[in-house]
């Protein structure tokens, strides 16, 4: 029996025919002897790639691949990629399940069509964005809100070759949780120097990522 209902498998491969346009790569990295869920996190990657023949998939071992895992700035496992035409910066540390197996699918969708939903104001104001701005969405995945923060992070990624977005969960990374004092869920934090708790709309999440990246140049 795999990780995906039958029912959602099948509701998944008609909103992929309808939805997909150009391939989509996903990579994982993994390294399943030192990582509990290293092997249900391939496995459900594999699961979703299996219901579209445009969607590929490589899994690479984080200490045996290592140089790949560097050029990719992955630092920590399991972590998965979505690449599209190009890499996007969106990043997965974790399983993305529960709540965030939406966000997973979307991100997927939006990868393979290329562009995102947001306003026109919002791509205009990311525009102005000179300096490198690693957004870092910490989740749980029974979060309701969670899925809302993670998706506009990463369709912010899309929007600018210098935002790199990391969905996190926390459970399955609690030193992380512990060093950036994670008491509530969604929390994010941007360049180490913004961060707030909660799922903020588009326009106030993006007055946040640009006063982190004035904050940066300073």
């Amino acid at each position: 029996m795999g990780l995906i209902p039958e029912e959602q498998r099948q509701r998944l491969k008609e909103e992929f025919e309808r939805s997909l346009k150009d391939d989509v790569k996903i990579l994982v990295f993994a390294q399943e002897n030192e990582c509990p869920f290293c092997k249900q996190t391939r496995e459900l990657v594999e699961e979703v790639a299996s219901v579209s023949n445009k969607i590929k998939v490589e899994v690479y071992d984080f200490v045996k691949n290592s140089d790949w895992a560097r050029e990719y700035q992955v630092d920590k496992v399991p972590a998965i990629i979505v690449l599209g035409k190009k890499d996007y910066g969106i990043r997965f540390y974790g399983l993305p399940c529960g709540y965030e197996f939406r966000s997973f699918t979307e991100s997927i969708i939006n990868v393979s069509k290329g562009a995102t939903n947001l306003s026109e104001e919002t791509k205009k104001r990311i525009e102005s964005i000179k300096i490198p701005v690693h957004i870092q969405v910490f989740v749980t995945l029974t979060c309701p809100h969670c899925p809302i923060v993670t998706g506009l992070a990463h369709k912010l990624a899309m929007e600018s070759d210098l935002i790199r977005a990391d969905m996190i969960d926390v459970s399955e990374f609690p030193h992380l949780g512990h060093k950036y004092s994670v008491m509530g869920v969604p929390k994010t934090v941007i360049n180490e120097k913004t961060e707030f708790v909660g799922a903020l709309p588009e326009e106030l999440f993006v007055q946040q990522v640009m006063l982190a990246q004035r904050s940066s140049s300073m």
